[in-house]
């Protein structure tokens, strides 16, 4: 039987402690990852969507329950530590590129992500060929803007480029929060389908947070529907294939 990637075991993160606003924002959340899900988040503002992927990345520390990685407690660890093996793309474009830096500086920079640095040559001019053999297949001219600062970017140019510096490296986990929210229709489906593309060739394991219920069904094997720090549902399998837009809506009105 395959075992779990990632577990939440009955985590629990309270804010306001003490006081008539205390709330559990994660509320003894229990969750199996297993290698080459692709799992769609669902929930409405205050639902703990960012909480749940902020005790993932280390950002956030649960007041009780464990984070397991491959078999490992690493509740502790730091954020640095883990991107090792996790990576997350977010909302802003902003904040997955050093602007200042080129396309292809950014490339190099995110294949040292979690490694031992070193006082070595960087070798960049070696890198160009494959760097631009990645950037072609995204199919919005980021190719041919290798040695412009990311800055001057497109937003869906450099949203492609934190994506691509995500996955550079296969991570164990990528969490994908929100990641084409800030882009226009066109270009968020262009994102979706190179994001899909990715995570199904590379068989990488995925959360997604989303506010598309289109994208929540089409894409991944699961969808969890988060309300009130608690995972309300976790669809898979035929239900997760015959699923529609409005059994989902169905679920959303039984949680209110």
């Amino acid at each position: 039987m395959t075992k779990p990637i990632f577990q939440l075991k009955s985590i629990v993160k309270t804010v306001n402690e003490g006081t008539p606003e205390q709330l559990n924002i994660l509320d003894n959340v229990n969750l199996d990852i297993y290698p080459g899900d692709f799992i769609t988040i669902l929930g409405s503002n205050g639902a703990g969507k960012s909480t749940l992927f902020n005790t993932i990345g280390g950002n956030l520390k649960p007041d009780s329950g464990q984070v397991i990685y491959n078999g490992k407690d690493i509740t502790r660890m730091s954020v640095v530590r883990r991107t090792e093996f996790l990576s997350r793309v977010f909302q802003d474009p902003k904040l997955g590129t050093a602007p200042r830096m080129t396309v292809a500086e950014n490339l190099l920079l995110a294949e040292k992500r979690g490694k031992k640095h070193s006082l070595v040559p960087r070798n960049l001019k070696s890198q160009m060929r494959k760097f631009k053999e990645i950037t072609a297949k995204m199919n919005n001219n980021l190719d041919d803007r290798l040695e412009t600062a990311t800055g001057n970017l497109s937003g869906g140019q450099r949203q492609t480029l934190s994506f691509l510096m995500a996955t550079i490296n296969r991570p164990g986990m990528l969490l994908l929060d929100e990641h084409t929210a800030a882009l226009d229709p066109k270009t968020s489906e262009q994102l979706m389908n190179i994001t899909d593309n990715t995570i199904n060739k590379e068989k990488l394991t995925c959360l997604m947070i989303t506010h598309h219920l289109d994208d929540a069904i089409k894409y991944g094997n699961r969808l969890l529907v988060l309300h009130q720090g608690k995972i309300s549902y976790d669809i898979s399998g035929e239900e997760k294939k015959n699923l529609t837009k409005e059994k989902l809506l169905t679920f959303f009105n039984d949680i209110q």
